[in-house]
């Protein structure tokens, strides 16, 4: 297997600015009196953009833990010392973590609303790979210019089906798109239309195989078949959910399965919403197939409750088995009412997403203690009503499970949300060999949180409310959150998109602009 490449961990700082005029010129004693006289006072010139002192840098990579001084410039991290270093702006991280900036891989909520909140819970880069986009290039333009954040999409089976197959669902396929298989026309259009957004520099393929009960197995080997061709992941929401049968053990076969024939990279959304109490299972599944040279990646969020569209096929009758679960178990977030069997009703006609309350704690635990899993929010918001997922995961991890709990080291919380996902998209998308790291010549999207007071403080009534703790998130070497505040008015955010023939991503040192 070819050996990943590494970044180094240490230089030595930039080289110092050269001596002023006075100082070349001193000779002598004359020369001296002339050094003291005319230069006591002289500050050395800045060398960077930003310099980030005195923090606690932490590389999830070449697991450097020490305080260091940073030093940025051109929205590139140009050096990490021990010794002092100027720049023209400076942010004192006395006590404070310095991380790479955290990279969601599941993240719905691709609005300003959402990039705002997910920006204040330490997230750098939010991508949404599951439903995706059906028309990559408009899904980029609307977002050109705007976002605080980087912001990525794939090309989505579920969005290119409704579109194919004349579904009127607004979010989730929730007419033919989902339960109807498709003819040998609409199959060629399907993956005609997948091609096309792959072509377009999406990150990878979107499958929501639960969303899509009428896909055949056909269509799914033919969708991996193209990722594989393109170098693309596929990033897959597996059918059958929970222990009944079939179950999420015969799903997440079929996605190993069709990608170990087709050759192509896997990631599997939420293995613990996706198994429930055969959640252990699954993990046992993916690490044997990792064992066995399989490309397969999967992930977590901290909480106990999903949330999707009710009127998506997830809620077809006999959703109650499947899920262990029944109406009161179902919570509307714009009233924060559970439902009843008459409301589940007129909500589902009317659509809209709900919270599930249906993730053994325990099961929370073991996913995300499990270093296989890398931490995602699977987020959104819409006029802050939705889940506190959104606002809250990295924090909750940071706060819950590594300061009070203690399930999980802080280098190896940090590397599930920065490393791990930057390694699992850099096979497709070059530049995420620059993101994830906190590294001489890595992007400069960067996280300083007090790891003493960082705590999510979301709730399922108050969903949209900020984390606390995040001091400072800088996109691109521009501050977007400073002293725990938004910076209004920036728009550092790039695109995350993939290096395809005649639209390579932009060089290192590119730097994101404040506006």
């Amino acid at each position: 297997m070819k050996e990943r490449q590494r970044w180094p961990s240490r230089t030595d700082p930039a080289p110092l600015p050269p001596l002023p005029p006075c100082r070349r010129a001193a000779v002598g004693v004359l020369g001296a009196l002339a050094l003291v006289a005319g230069c006591r006072t002289s500050a050395p010139a800045p060398s960077f953009d930003l310099v980030i002192t005195d923090g606690r840098v932490i590389d999830p990579e070449t697991k450097l833990d020490s305080v260091q001084n940073v030093g940025v410039d051109s929205g590139v991290v140009r050096a990490i010392s021990g010794g002092s270093l100027a720049g023209r702006d400076t942010i004192d991280a006395s006590g404070l973590v310095v991380a790479p900036g955290f990279i969601d891989l599941h993240a719905h909520g691709q609005t300003l609303e959402n990039y705002r909140v997910q920006a204040l819970d330490g997230v750098t880069t939010a991508l949404e790979l599951e439903l995706g986009t059906s028309d990559v290039d408009a899904w980029y333009a609307e977002r050109q210019g705007a976002p605080p954040i980087n912001y990525g999409v794939a090309v989505g089976h579920p969005r290119v089906r409704v579109e194919v197959m004349g579904d009127s669902g607004v979010t989730f396929p929730s007419g033919p798109g989902a339960h109807r298989v498709g003819t040998e026309a609409e199959v060629r259009a399907i993956l005609a239309g997948i091609e096309k957004g792959l072509a377009q520099g999406a990150i990878g393929v979107g499958l929501g195989l639960q969303y899509t009960p009428a896909a055949s197995e056909r269509e799914v080997l033919e969708i991996f078949r193209l990722a594989a061709r393109h170098g693309a992941p596929a990033f897959v929401h597996i059918r059958h959910m929970g222990a009944t049968p079939p179950g999420a053990v015969v799903g997440l076969k079929e996605a190993i399965g069709s990608a170990a024939v087709m050759g192509a990279s896997l990631h599997v959304f939420h293995v613990h919403s996706s198994g429930l109490r055969v959640a252990p299972e699954l993990l046992r599944m993916i690490g044997e197939a990792r064992r066995a040279g399989g490309d397969v990646t999967t992930e977590v969020y901290p909480y106990s409750a999903g949330s999707t569209a009710i009127e998506s096929a997830l809620f077809d009758p006999g959703w109650q088995k499947i899920f262990g679960i029944d109406y009161g178990d179902l919570e509307w977030p714009p009233t924060g009412e559970r439902l009843t069997a008459e409301s589940f009703v007129r909500y589902r006609r009317q659509g809209g997403w709900i919270v599930i309350h249906v993730i053994p704690e325990a099961i929370v635990d073991s996913a995300i203690v499990s270093p296989l899993t890398i931490i995602a929010s699977d987020g959104r918001l819409e006029g802050g009503r939705g889940h506190p997922r959104t606002a809250g995961t990295y924090a909750r991890v940071l706060g819950r499970y590594v300061r009070e709990r203690g399930l999980l080291t802080l280098m190896d919380a940090l590397g599930k949300m920065t490393l791990m996902p930057a390694r699992r998209l850099e096979g497709r998308v070059v530049e995420m060999k620059r993101k994830g790291r906190i590294q001489v010549g890595s992007d400069a999207d960067l996280v300083i949180f007090d790891p003493a007071t960082v705590i999510d403080r979301a709730t399922y009534q108050e969903p949209a409310l900020p984390s606390a703790g995040i001091a400072h998130v800088v996109v691109g070497g521009v501050s977007v959150v400073k002293d725990g505040r938004l910076v209004e008015g920036t728009a550092a955010g790039r695109p995350i998109r993939a290096s395809v023939k005649g639209r390579d991503p932009a060089p290192a040192g590119t730097p994101a602009t404040p506006r």
